[in-house]
């Protein structure tokens, strides 16, 4: 398990790739602090129907 500074940087690691574009299976983290990322991640990744529908 991760402290609070663990979690507080894999949360905002998670919504600089959300800003970035970055695809969710980014993540380098597991158990809790992969939870944080992703967390952080949803909340500034763009939603799908906005990325690229050719894909």
């Amino acid at each position: 398990m991760g402290t609070r500074e663990d979690i507080t940087r894999a949360l905002i690691e998670g919504a600089e790739a959300g800003r970035r574009g970055d695809p969710p299976t980014a993540c380098p983290y597991s158990d809790l602090l992969r939870t944080a990322w992703i967390k952080g991640y949803a909340r500034t990744a763009p939603p799908l129907a906005d990325q690229d529908e050719d894909a």
